[in-house]
């Protein structure tokens, strides 16, 4: 009998990686069964005004210290090496010429980012292209996220359905506990040399203060 794997995606700028973003990975690792998690930097956000602070080097860097030694978690350099901004439609594109087919993948983010997810490129079409699960973040509940965009109340799916769905993508609302931390307040706590290592894994602060990143803000 062969055992359908299951896939975690989160993507982001992790700029610098944080406590924040792994909350939210574990999260959806536990509430969907995950068998794999990989953490994804982007080259630069389509969505964004402007560029990643430190190079993609770095940051994949900070993903791979970030995520070594926790089991089953990848950092991935899949939207590293394009010319153009990457789109999740195009990421998830990707994966399914890989082999997943989209009932096997979980694309993770935060209500923040949910809320605004009419905005993506190729929407409503890239919720067809995996599932989707959504974490909550401190300032955005899930009640509030799943508001925002009220044509998408037919495709919000419970935990218990998992499995069930004949093939069929949906979104996954989780209630999580995630610490209130955003690569934005860490970049300021760095500027101000002020201490971070509550913030990030000991690897993480390791590297930014060896390399002097976030320094000169």
């Amino acid at each position: 009998m062969t055992t359908v794997r299951r896939l975690g995606l989160l993507g982001g700028t992790f700029d610098p990686a944080h406590f924040g973003h792994l909350d939210a990975a574990d999260a959806a690792l536990a509430a969907l069964h995950l068998d794999e998690v990989r953490l994804i930097p982007s080259h630069s956000p389509p969505h964004r005004h402007r560029d990643p602070v430190a190079s993609a080097f770095h940051r994949f860097a900070l993903v791979a210290l970030a995520v070594n030694g926790r089991p089953g978690y990848r950092a991935s350099d899949i939207e590293l090496g394009g010319s153009r901004p990457p789109y999740t439609s195009d990421t998830l594109r990707a994966f399914h010429a890989d082999g997943w087919h989209p009932s096997q993948i979980f694309f993770i983010l935060g209500t923040d980012a949910f809320a605004d997810i009419a905005t993506w490129h190729e929407f409503p079409g890239v919720l067809d292209a995996a599932h989707f699960v959504v974490i909550a973040r401190p300032g955005t509940t899930l009640d509030t996220a799943a508001a925002r965009t009220p044509v998408l109340q037919s495709r919000l799916r419970s935990l218990g359905d998992l499995g069930s769905d004949g093939g069929q993508t949906g979104i996954f609302l989780v209630e999580a506990h995630t610490r209130d931390i955003s690569s934005t307040l860490l970049r300021a706590r760095l500027a101000a040399r002020e201490p971070i290592d509550h913030l990030v894994p000991a690897t993480v602060a390791r590297h930014i203060e060896a390399h002097g990143l976030y320094r000169d803000r």
